[in-house]
């Protein structure tokens, strides 16, 4: 970076495009086999309900767009750290790709976005920013206990949806097999255990933003 000001430009960027802007993927979305589509329609209840549960999902990855910017942010400018800096921004890119596709499935269950998306964008960002603060190890312990979170939720929502929903069940089943990877990825280069204390903060957190977003 050039200028100390040219990563909180960045970083604005980011949250003006998560925020603003029609969400692009680089990965196809995740599909099923031809024989499977022709599962009947869905019926009114199990399309709001599958709708409600990606709402759920987008918001996370909001979320998600919001914590990986704010982390590399932090690694720049408190750390002074490229590489963790890189680090974050390759996950935010395959993140992205999630928003792309959980995006793509609330417009084709015919529902919508969370209204409080900017909040949560927000919030995570604050959250994100304070990890970085801690430092490297407790930068990427915070990134480890978020995605092994979101991997729990996400096998939840397996469950949850319509079985005739299988378009996204595909979705959700390839955004935990890579959730997962972003927690080893973290592991494997020094993340730090975070004390059980922040993790059932950060649990009840979790559960407070789900359940406010599947109604709103």
């Amino acid at each position: 970076m050039k200028s100390p000001i040219e990563p909180w430009l960045v970083a604005t960027d980011s949250a003006l495009r998560t925020l603003f802007a029609p969400a692009r993927a680089s990965r196809r979305c995740p599909t099923v086999p031809a024989a499977s589509k022709q599962a009947p329609p869905l019926s009114e209840a199990d399309q709001q309900l599958a709708g409600a549960l990606m709402r759920v999902n987008h918001v996370g990855e909001v979320c998600a767009q919001a914590l990986y910017a704010a982390q590399a942010l932090g690694a720049r400018t408190f750390a002074r750290d490229e590489a963790l800096a890189a680090h974050m921004e390759a996950a935010g890119r395959e993140e992205a790709d999630h928003l792309a596709w959980t995006e793509a499935r609330l417009q084709a269950l015919g529902s919508r976005a969370s209204l409080l998306n900017p909040l949560w964008y927000a919030g995570a960002f604050g959250l994100g920013l304070l990890a970085s603060r801690a430092g490297t190890r407790a930068s990427l312990g915070f990134v480890v206990e978020t995605e092994r979170q979101v991997e729990a939720h996400l096998m939840d929502h397996l469950d949850r949806l319509p079985a005739g929903d299988i378009e996204s069940l595909a979705v959700v089943a390839q955004m935990r097999a890579d959730e997962a990877r972003h927690a080893r990825e973290a592991q494997q280069v020094g993340a730090a255990e975070l004390p059980l204390p922040i993790k059932l903060a950060m649990k009840a957190a979790a559960k407070v933003m789900t359940t406010v977003a599947h109604r709103v």
